[in-house]
């Protein structure tokens, strides 16, 4: 028997705003601010994001043999091509663009890796 429920699933971000804003573009959803250094993302899936202020952040190299990345996020697009344009224009930034397979690997504004999918 579980003993807890997911709350949310926090980023460090130098800006939790903006970080929030181009997520809410990607997913939908609606922005609270609470205080100067957090931020949530509710309404948009199942699982909430946050952002928080991390001054010194630092995003995870991708790809790198001497560092992980610690986390990632797969997001389902109906439009690969289209939806990487969309992204791409908000700010984030393409890694792995391989082409004839059903996924992309990106970096958001802040750096955190994120995959679009096609089903």
């Amino acid at each position: 028997m579980a003993i807890a429920t997911l709350r949310t699933v926090a980023l460090d971000c130098p800006d939790p705003v903006a970080l929030a804003g181009f997520y809410q573009r990607l997913l939908g959803g609606e922005i609270t601010v609470d205080g100067d250094d957090w931020v949530d993302l509710t309404g948009s899936s199942a699982v909430p994001l946050s952002f928080q202020l991390a001054p010194g952040h630092v995003p995870p190299p991708w790809p790198s043999p001497a560092g992980a990345q610690q986390i990632h996020i797969d997001l389902t697009v109906a439009d690969l091509a289209a939806a990487e344009r969309e992204v791409l224009a908000w700010g984030a930034t393409l890694l792995d663009g391989t082409e004839n397979r059903k996924w992309r690997v990106y970096a958001d504004p802040a750096g955190h890796p994120f995959c679009l999918c096609v089903d």
